[in-house]
């Protein structure tokens, strides 16, 4: 008889503990190569940063930091709407190639698998941030740079692309079709061109992503009142509501997540609220304070015999403009050589930050006007403002000046730039270097005649040691209003003086302020 012995079977189990999310993570990690792949993706990562070369090329030496700030937010939204588009193919990937039955035998839920999805956004939005430092740093290292930057509206670029990823997971959740997310794109570009029309409400316009201003010259940033931490505040409310609907949606309808879903849809809404109320009252009152007493706010800086005084942000500035001042006053004859001037920097902000508001001319003795703007036509406007002050004694009188005089003021705001007949364009209001025209300045323009002009383009080819001292030797006679334009050539040097055959100017007038 034999005996068989039997061992006890071994009861089968898991020989590891189930970490369902490190497959998520690892799912996410494999999305975001893929979206990464992508020929649009990776295309229009490249035009992101072909754009950001340009537009560091183009904010020039002198940037405004408040302004740099706002500018980040552009191209991510269209790498948003790339990414969306993208994201949403991969949810329904599935679907396409017909094998959601498949998931059922994972140990990955549906919810956990939009999680992944979600996640995979991150590497794009952290692109996004490296994209929207770099521009901003690139502005903000600058010796010329001014005013200072918002950590808020840096956020809106990343957050942007966070939330068209997210969107693109809710969309394919709500509507699992691959025509859903091409419809949402062309209602999405309507719906901001909507929200953003003039004729609607103000607070309509935030509700965009980017919300865009049209400011025509820089702000101090105490003025703007642009409500930047409420409008991130509300765009991390809106990322966190579509993401855990998503989730919600997908299984994942525990206590937690309806609870989560509840609280961002309340951050939201606050959002929405916070950003909605207007023009912070302590926005208008420094628009006011600046426009109406700038000298309450500004900070004054002594520059050799000269003051500039500046509103605070701008007080590294004051290098740049007390160079070009000496420049001008140092051709300069008589007691102007040696006048003292100030500086004043000012602005009118009681009608917005998109408003285009008149300076009126200075009436006192000595005083000269700068704006917010500086670099490029700027520098040249602003020496024509030093010289006319230095010649005709303070703005208002050289606004009304039309005599030969501003022959005068033309050379000595020119002749010191490194391109004298181009700066002489840049400063007339048609860009030409013949004929009549308006010159601009800070304040208000002043007519130039086409024998003046003729005039000064002659004074300007001729070397500067050559008419400095005639200028300097002359000074009493061509600063006086009677002088003649004839009589202003004849002293320093040019010939025929731009006159025609019957004794008249080129244009037909004689300059003259009676005419």
């Amino acid at each position: 008889m034999s005996t068989v012995l039997r061992t006890p079977a071994r009861t089968a189990g898991p020989t590891h503990t189930p970490r369902p999310w490190a497959a998520v993570f690892a799912l996410a990690r494999l999305e975001a190569r893929e979206l990464r792949m992508i020929t649009s993706v990776f295309g229009t990562a490249i035009l992101y940063m072909v754009w950001i070369g340009y537009e560091v090329t183009r904010q020039g030496d002198f940037p405004v930091l408040q302004d740099v700030d706002r500018d980040t937010q552009i191209m991510p939204m269209l790498f948003g709407l790339v990414v969306m588009m993208n994201v949403n193919r991969g949810v329904l990937r599935s679907r396409r190639y017909g094998t959601d039955r498949h998931f059922d035998v994972l140990v990955v839920e549906p919810w956990r698998r939009t999680v992944a999805h979600v996640l995979s956004v991150v590497p794009a939005v952290l692109f996004t941030a490296a994209c929207v430092t770099f521009q901003f740093t690139w502005a903000a290292v600058k010796p010329g740079a001014a005013g200072t930057g918002s950590l808020a509206e840096l956020a809106v670029g990343p957050l942007t692309v966070l939330l068209c990823g997210a969107g693109g997971v809710l969309l394919a959740r709500l509507f699992p079709s691959v025509f859903a997310a091409p419809i949402l794109l062309v209602v999405l570009i309507f719906g901001m061109m909507f929200v953003a029309t003039p004729a609607g409400p103000a607070w309509t316009s935030r509700l965009s992503p980017v919300v865009t201003f049209s400011g025509v010259s820089p702000f101090p940033s105490d003025m703007l009142g642009r409500l930047a931490g409420w409008h991130a505040l509300y765009l991390v409310g809106l990322v966190l509501f579509m993401a855990l609907l998503a989730v919600l949606l997908s299984g994942g309808r525990t206590t937690v997540v309806k609870a989560a879903v509840a609280g961002s849809l309340a951050l939201t809404l606050v959002g929405v609220v916070g950003q909605s109320q207007g023009t912070p009252a302590a926005a208008s009152a420094a628009r006011e304070r600046g426009s109406v007493t700038p000298e309450k706010v500004r900070t004054c800086v002594e520059h050799g015999k000269s003051s500039y005084c500046a509103f605070p942000e701008w007080t590294s500035r004051t290098d740049d403009w007390a160079a070009v001042a000496d420049r001008v006053q140092s051709l300069a004859g008589g007691r102007a050589g040696t006048e003292r001037l100030t500086v004043d920097q000012r602005l009118d902000a009681r009608d917005g930050l998109d408003s285009d508001a008149y300076l009126p001319p200075s009436a006192e003795p000595g005083h000269v006007s700068v704006g917010m703007d500086w670099g490029g036509n700027r520098v040249p406007e602003f020496a024509v403002a030093v010289a006319s002050v230095l010649v005709a004694g303070d703005e208002k009188a050289a606004s009304e000046m039309c005599d030969a005089r501003v022959v005068t003021i033309m050379w000595m705001a020119l002749r010191g730039a490194s391109d004298p007949m181009g700066s002489l364009r840049d400063v007339r209001l048609d860009d030409s270097d013949s004929g009549s025209a308006f010159v601009l300045s800070p304040t208000e323009s002043f007519g130039m005649s086409a024998a003046q002009t003729r005039v000064v383009a002659e004074l300007l080819q001729k070397p500067r040691y050559d008419v400095a001292g005639k200028v300097k030797a002359k000074w009493t006679e061509l600063t006086a209003p009677e002088t003649s334009i004839e009589r202003v050539a004849e002293l320093l040097g040019v010939p025929a003086a731009g006159k025609t055959t019957d004794g008249a100017d080129e244009d037909g007038r004689a300059g003259s302020c009676e005419e």
